[in-house]
């Protein structure tokens, strides 16, 4: 299988969901909000015997550490319920990285606007 075929796409969607799923409902760790915890991509390698999965947390940072060793530390638990879940020849192993996109993008988007407001108040 190549690494973007259709199939390997459609089965990292797929993978993404079930994490989604299993971290909103089933986890049970007081350590993962499942309000401040989303799954954002899941990366399945073409002989399906890895998968990373890029989660994004919000809060602090011991609050993002506490998510991301909680995670890691359950990381069995989860593909057991992965593999129940999913009719799949192998089931992953899960590689659990922080995806920190959406802040970055959130302080790039801030920085802009003082920029502007910035060069309103230069032009008055």
């Amino acid at each position: 299988m190549k690494k973007n075929s259709i199939k390997n796409t459609r089965i990292n969607k797929e993978v993404a969901r079930e994490m989604s799923e299993i971290l909103r409902k089933d986890l049970k760790d007081p350590r993962v909000d499942p309000i401040k915890t989303s799954v954002m991509e899941a990366l399945v390698t073409p002989d399906l015997k890895y998968a990373k999965i890029f989660v994004s947390v919000f809060g602090s940072e011991p609050d993002k550490e506490n998510t991301m060793n909680a995670l890691k530390h359950s990381s069995s638990y989860i593909r057991h319920l992965l593999a129940q879940r999913l009719n799949l020849r192998n089931t992953p192993e899960l590689t659990f990285l922080l995806d920190e996109s959406i802040e970055y993008a959130a302080k790039m988007s801030q920085r802009i606007e003082e920029v502007r407001s910035m060069e309103s108040k230069g032009e008055e």
